[in-house]
């Protein structure tokens, strides 16, 4: 592992000698790589889900980890969209002169070494390798054991075409000991990495915080709300409500538990009822909502639980401050919303509800790089420094001082 993070860290320097013109004509080669080793990536991937098949890994599960050719061009797309973004290393952030007559530049640089530690689907391979290319870090990726057969196929194709360009194949690397032994280690190891990205459970989010020596940045769980205020239009809370659960229920922007206001309960309850039945969602309920709509009982635990499957809490609150009052003591800070046409609601929801993401009238599956506009993302920061929200490629670089003297001395 130490000689694996050494070339790693080694490698890094290369990529401070390319220009982002070169940067971007890399990256197009690669989603052209990416486009004519199709049929690789799908054999890879078939073996993949056969595995899924055998351990008995839930739809949601199967879907996250499944490649078809949509997908794979998606990723070709994903990564010709970070070759468009605007060059992120250099940038002249501020300036000034001091009374002594010092030239101060404030200028972004990459972060350097980074290792990712992410859950089954295979893209965020594609996508982080291609975001930490163009914001010119190394990164060293530890994909889930699911997708070992994808990951390793992607990393492949991306790899060669790295070394057609004579750069070191280790500027995008999985690690060598994907074991829990193997991550223990990768997290500790300050002197080559310089920043960690744990994206997964929440097991695997308290280990790495509370064992890594290396700065991290928390990807958590994503414990995401969405509450239907009295003064909602109902039609569009329901279709909302529907999106925010049931248009992809595995990844960590969908809605877990859905709060209706006392006030619209019994009329919306019903109607909000015959949609999830038809997408079929099993619901859960509070006592009041077992009074209303025959669903199965919701604890605290299940308002704690992170499904990523089609299982939807539904909990009656008390106007807005029942909604904030759930949300503060079971959120997770990832993305959370409200339904109203009310803006004096809305904005004290906004304003009360500490989260990454807050939205008012529209779905949390927003949250996402790629719909913010950033190309793609490394994951959604639930951290308060640094980043936060989608951390696309602006959360890739930090920066330092460049002072412009005349013989100044102090």
């Amino acid at each position: 592992m130490e000689i694996f993070l050494q070339e790693a860290k080694l490698a890094s320097r290369v990529l401070l000698t390319l220009s982002g013109a070169e940067k971007n004509r890399i990256l197009k080669e690669m989603a052209k790589a990416i486009r004519a080793n199709r049929a690789s990536l799908l054999e890879a991937n078939a073996i993949d889900m056969a595995d899924a098949d055998e351990n008995n890994l839930t739809p949601a599960l199967k879907d996250r980890l499944l490649l078809d050719e949509k997908r794979i061009e998606d990723m070709a797309v994903s990564i010709e969209e970070i070759a468009m973004l605007k060059e992120p290393i250099g940038k002249i952030l501020d300036g000034w002169v001091t009374e002594a007559g010092l030239k101060i530049e404030k200028v972004t640089i990459p972060i350097g070494v980074i290792g990712i530690i992410y859950e089954s689907r295979p893209n965020v391979t594609s996508d982080t390798a291609a975001l930490c290319f163009k914001s010119s870090n190394v990164c060293v990726l530890k994909g889930g054991k699911e997708a070992e057969n994808s990951n390793k196929a992607i990393a492949e194709v991306l790899k060669d075409v790295l070394i057609d360009n004579d750069l070191p194949s280790s500027l995008i690397s999985l690690i060598p000991d994907s074991s829990r032994e193997g991550v223990a280690k990768l997290i500790k190891m300050d002197k080559y990495v310089d920043l960690i990205i744990p994206r997964g459970g929440a097991g695997l989010i308290k280990y790495v915080s509370e064992n890594a020596t290396v700065s991290v940045v928390k990807h958590d769980k994503g414990q995401c709300h969405t509450y239907i205020d009295k003064d909602a239009k109902i039609d569009r809370a329901i279709a909302i409500a529907l999106n925010a659960k049931v248009q992809r229920p595995g990844v960590c922007n969908a809605m877990e538990t859905l709060l209706v206001d006392s006030a619209i309960a019994e009329k919306t309850l019903p109607l909000l009822k015959v949609e999830f039945d038809k997408a079929h969602t099993f619901l859960k309920g509070c006592a009041n909502t077992q009074h209303i709509i025959p669903v199965a009982h919701a604890s605290d635990e299940d308002y704690n639980t992170e499904y990523l499957a089609n299982i939807l809490n539904i909990k009656i609150v008390h106007g807005v401050e029942g909604a904030i009052e759930h949300i503060v003591r079971f959120g997770s800070g990832h993305s959370e919303a409200i339904i109203t046409e009310d803006i004096t609601t809305a904005e004290k929801f906004l304003n009360a509800i500490d989260a990454a993401c807050v939205y008012v009238n529209a779905s949390t599956r927003f949250t996402d790089g790629g719909a913010f506009g950033f190309g793609a993302e490394v994951g959604i920061s639930t951290n308060k420094l640094h980043a936060r929200g989608p951390m696309g490629i602006e959360g890739l670089t930090t920066y330092k001082f460049k002072i412009y003297g005349s013989g100044q001395i102090r």
